[in-house]
C-alpha cells in the first residue's frame, strides 16, 4: 500500500503536506541543496565530490538523508554522452537507494546556447537570438533544448538570462539579449515556452539588477534607482514569468547595500507575493556563501544560511556550504525558524512532484542501445536557420555585398580560421574543454575561412591573434590582402571566464576599441587599397567610427553557434539574404558609457556637451540586399487612445523587389510630456515579415494602453493620459511614420496583472 505522497490521484499540495509532515529535519534540509559531480571514475569530475571521498565518505553516506540537486553531470567535464548517461542513472538509484523516502535528486545543466555538454548542439548566443526579433524561431530552438535534455534525465536548465544591456563594457552582454526590456522579455519568454513545453524547468536570471553595476564590473555594487529598476529590469521577469518559468536564479549582486541573495523585499515581497511566483528560488553558484566572503553581511555561514532562507532562496547550489550542517545547526539554536525550512522544502517537492520524482516506480533514463547523438541533423538544421537569421548587415557600401562568383578573396584575421571565434563563454568549449587542453569539440565546427573556401579562391593569413602578435604577422596579412580581388578580415572577441578572454563573465573592459592590435590591423589592411570586407564575431559591439567610412562592407555575426561559418559564409556570398537586425546599438566616437538608446532627451546630444553619445548604429538597425515599401502607418481606431483602451496600428508593406525580402516592423512610443522623465522612445511591438516577391502585406498591431506605463513619482505605475506618438520604422533612426495619439481619460494605477505585450498579425493579400 502506498503513502498518499505517492499517490498521483491525490493534489499536488496534499501529497506535499503529507511527505513534508514524515520527514525529520535533517531529511528536510537534505533536500535544498545538491552535490556537484557525478561519478570521479568517468571524466574528472568535480573537485568538491572527490574531496569529499577522499575523506572517506561515501557517496551513499552523502545522500542517506536524500538529496535535492545533481549539478551538471554532463557539464562539468568532457564525458562521453552514453557513459555519463549511465554514471547518471547509477548514481540517481544511489540516491534513491539511500534515503528513506526513495527520492530521486533533480538534475540541472546550463542550457545557455544548448546544452553544455561534450558533443551536443552549439547553438548561437543570446544576442544572435534577439537579432532575429523572431520568437517563434527562438521557442523552436528552446524545445529543441529541452528535448535533448529531457532524454538525458536532466529536469531543470539554467537559463535564459534575461539581464538588459546598461553598459557595453559589461563582460557579459554575450549572454543577454540586448539593450531593450520588451525585445528581452519577448525573446526570451519564447525560449522559456520552449524549454518549457518539454518539461524541463526553465530557470531566469539572474533576478535582479546584474548587468547594471557600477562601471560595468562584474559582480559589483549596482546604483540603481527604483524607477529604473521597475521601468527597465524588472520587465522581461515579468513576461517570461507569464510564459510559465517555474525556477528564478538569484543576483550576485548588491543594490544600495542590500544583496540579493538575503533581499527579502525582492525574493519575497515582489517576486511572490506581487508577482504571484510559486516556483523555486535557486542560488546562484556559492551566492549564498558570498554573503559572508564577500558581502559582510554575515559573522558566519549560518548566519548565511539564515538570510538566505528567510530572504526566499530555496535550493543552494551549486553544493552544499549553508544549506546543511550550518543550517541544522542554526535551527537547533532557535536561529531559524523550521517553518522557514518547511517553506522552502514545499517548493522543492511541489516541483520535484510536477517532474515525476515522487511517482512510484520511477526510473532513471537508461543509455539507449543506438547510442546517444546530442548533435543530431534537426539540431543542426536549427542552429543553423538561427545563425543565418541573426547576421546583421550593418554596412555596404558601393553594393560590395554579395561577393561576385570568381572573386579571389584574402580571409585574414584572429577569427578567421578558429572553429572558438564561432563560441560564446558559456558553449561547453569555451566554458569547460579549456581545462581540458587537447580534447576535441566532439562535433564539427567550421571556421569561416573554410566555409569560404568552399565557394571562392582563398588565400589566408593571420594578421594578429585577439591579443598581442607581431608585426610580422600584420605584413603578412598586408601582402596577402594586395594579391586579392577582396580582403575579407574577421575580427572580434574570444569568450571566456573570468580574464580568460576578452568575451564573457568576468571578461569587462575599460573601453570598446577592439581588443589587441586588431584595429592597427585593420587599418593596414585598409591602406592596401583592396576593398576590405569586416565581419565582426563579437560579444559586444566595439568603437568603429575611425574606420566604417572606408570599408566596403560590414557584417556581425555575434558567437553564431556551430553551424555560424556556415550562415556567416551564405551571407558574403548571396546565398542568403541578411535580416538580422542589432539587439544592441554600436557605439559612436569615443565609446561613451554607458550609454543605449533608452537615453532622455538630456542623455542625447546637446550643445552644451561636447561628447556625442549618438550611437554609430542604432538599435534595430540591419541592411540586406532588397527592401520592401512601406507605406504609411495609421490607427483605425482613431487619434484618441483611451487610457484603459487598445490603440489599433495598421502597417502596409508591398514587395516590389523582385526577390524574397523580410523585414522587422518595429513600433516606438514617444511620450511627450510625463510627470516624470522618460526615454525619448522606447520599443512596444516589432514583427518580423517574410515577404516572397510582389507579395503585399497588413502588419496589424493591438497596442493596449497599458503598454504605455511607467513608474511614477510616487513609484506606482501611471498611464497618463496627454499627447503620444507611435513612430514605426525599420531601426530606432530609420523611423517611416509617424502616428500622433491623444491618450484620454482619468490617470490609471496598473500593476503586475497589466498587458505586457502587444497582440500581432500579419494579414497577406
Amino acid at each position: 500500500m502506498t503513502d498518499p505522497w505517492q499517490d498521483t490521484s491525490l493534489t499536488t499540495d496534499a501529497r506535499v503536506a503529507d511527505l513534508v509532515g514524515r520527514m525529520t529535519l535533517a531529511e528536510k534540509v537534505a533536500q535544498l541543496s545538491g552535490i556537484w559531480g557525478v561519478d570521479p571514475d568517468v571524466g574528472d569530475m568535480a573537485p568538491m565530490l572527490r574531496e569529499a571521498l577522499a575523506a572517506g565518505q561515501q557517496f551513499e553516506d552523502l545522500v542517506r538523508d536524500g538529496l535535492g540537486q545533481l549539478t551538471r553531470p554532463f557539464g562539468t567535464d568532457p564525458v562521453e554522452p552514453a557513459a555519463g548517461l549511465a554514471s547518471l542513472a547509477e548514481r540517481q538509484r544511489q540516491v534513491v537507494a539511500a534515503n528513506r523516502f526513495g527520492i530521486p535528486a533533480q538534475v540541472h545543466e546550463e542550457c545557455l546556447t544548448g546544452l553544455a555538454a561534450w558533443q551536443a548542439t552549439i547553438f548561437p548566443n543570446p544576442l544572435c537570438w534577439a537579432a532575429t526579433f523572431d520568437p517563434a524561431l527562438v521557442q523552436r530552438m528552446g524545445a529543441q533544448i529541452g528535448t535533448t535534455m529531457r532524454g538525458l534525465g536532466v529536469h531543470q536548465g539554467l537559463a535564459p538570462v534575461l539581464d538588459v544591456v546598461r553598459d557595453l563594457r559589461w563582460g557579459r552582454v554575450e549572454e543577454t539579449m540586448g539593450e531593450d526590456p520588451y525585445l528581452v522579455g519577448a525573446i526570451g519568454s519564447a525560449y522559456v515556452r520552449g524549454l518549457e513545453s518539454t518539461g524541463v524547468v526553465s530557470t531566469l536570471k539572474h533576478f535582479a539588477g546584474y548587468s547594471a553595476s557600477r562601471a560595468a564590473r562584474n559582480l559589483a555594487p549596482v546604483g540603481l534607482g527604483p524607477r529604473e529598476l521597475a521601468d527597465v529590469i524588472l520587465p522581461p521577469f515579468e513576461i517570461a514569468l507569464r510564459a510559465g518559468a517555474r525556477s528564478v536564479m538569484n543576483s550576485y549582486t548588491d543594490t544600495d547595500g542590500v544583496p540579493a541573495a538575503a533581499d527579502r523585499a525582492l525574493l519575497t515581497t515582489l517576486l511572490r507575493e506581487t508577482y504571484g511566483f510559486d516556483g523555486t528560488v535557486v542560488a546562484d553558484y556559492f551566492s549564498i556563501a558570498f554573503l559572508e566572503s564577500l558581502h559582510h553581511v554575515a559573522e558566519g555561514i549560518d548566519e548565511a544560511a539564515r538570510l538566505a532562507l528567510d530572504a526566499g532562496i530555496d535550493v543552494e547550489l551549486p553544493s552544499t556550504n549553508a544549506y546543511g550542517e550550518p543550517l541544522l545547526a542554526a535551527v537547533g539554536a532557535g536561529l531559524v525558524d523550521e517553518k522557514l525550512v518547511d517553506r522552502a522544502l514545499e517548493r522543492v517537492l511541489r516541483q520535484k512532484c510536477e517532474l515525476g520524482l515522487l511517482d512510484p516506480g520511477w526510473q532513471p533514463v537508461e543509455p539507449s542501445p543506438d547510442g546517444v547523438d546530442l548533435d543530431p541533423a534537426e539540431s543542426r538544421e536549427l542552429a543553423l536557420e538561427v545563425a543565418r537569421r541573426s547576421v546583421v548587415l550593418l554596412a555596404n557600401e558601393g553594393d560590395a555585398l554579395p561577393l561576385a562568383p570568381g572573386t579571389r578573396l584574402a580571409v585574414v584575421g584572429p577569427r578567421a580560421d578558429t572553429p572558438e571565434a564561432m563560441l560564446g563563454c558559456y558553449s561547453f568549449p569555451m566554458h569547460v574543454l579549456v581545462h581540458h587542453p587537447g580534447t576535441e569539440p566532439g562535433l564539427e565546427i567550421r571556421t569561416v575561412r573554410e566555409a569560404l573556401a568552399e565557394t571562392f579562391d582563398v588565400t589566408s593569413a593571420l594578421g594578429c591573434p585577439v591579443l598581442g602578435g607581431s608585426d610580422a604577422d600584420i605584413t603578412e596579412a598586408v601582402a596577402v590582402a594586395t594579391d586579392a580581388d577582396v580582403c575579407v578580415v574577421v575580427l572580434g572577441d574570444r569568450a571566456g571566464l573570468f580574464g580568460n578572454g576578452t568575451s564573457g563573465e568576468g571578461c569587462d573592459v575599460a573601453d570598446l576599441t577592439l581588443p589587441g592590435r586588431q584595429e592597427e590591423l585593420l587599418e593596414a589592411l585598409l591602406a592596401t587599397g583592396t576593398p576590405v570586407v569586416a565581419v565582426l564575431l563579437v560579444g559586444r559591439p566595439y568603437d568603429l567610427t575611425r574606420q566604417v567610412d572606408r570599408l566596403a562592407a560590414l557584417v556581425c555575426g555575434f558567437f553564431p553557434g556551430e553551424e555560424g561559418a556556415t550562415a556567416i559564409a551564405d551571407v558574403l556570398a548571396g546565398r542568403v539574404a541578411p535580416s538580422g537586425r542589432l539587439p544592441v546599438s554600436f557605439p559612436g566616437a569615443g565609446s561613451t558609457q554607458p550609454s543605449t538608446y533608452l537615453s532622455s532627451a538630456l542623455g542625447q546630444a546637446s550643445e552644451v556637451s561636447v561628447v556625442d553619445p549618438t550611437p554609430l548604429f542604432a538599435f534595430g538597425h540591419g541592411l540586406s540586399w532588397a527592401a520592401a515599401t512601406w507605406g504609411a502607418a495609421a490607427a483605425p481606431t482613431g487619434p484618441e487612445w483611451a487610457t484603459d483602451g487598445t490603440c489599433e496600428l495598421v502597417v502596409p508593406l508591398v514587395n516590389e523587389a523582385g526577390t524574397d525580402v523580410s523585414e522587422v516592423v518595429q513600433v516606438y512610443l514617444h511620450d511627450r510630456a510625463a510627470s516624470v522623465v522618460r526615454p525619448v522612445q522606447q520599443l512596444v511591438a516589432a514583427a518580423r515579415v517574410d515577404l516572397a516577391a510582389g507579395e503585399r502585406a497588413e502588419v496589424r498591431f493591438a497596442l493596449h494602453a497599458d503598454l504605455t506605463s511607467f513608474t511614477g513619482r510616487d513609484l506606482v505605475r501611471l498611464v497618463e493620459p496627454g499627447a503620444v506618438e507611435l513612430r514605426v520604422g525599420a531601426s530606432s533612426a530609420d523611423i517611416r511614420s509617424v502616428v500622433e495619439l491623444r491618450l484620454t481619460g482619468s490617470v490609471r494605477e496598473v500593476g503586475h496583472d497589466r498587458v505586457l505585450e502587444p497582440t500581432v498579425t500579419v494579414a497577406r493579400g
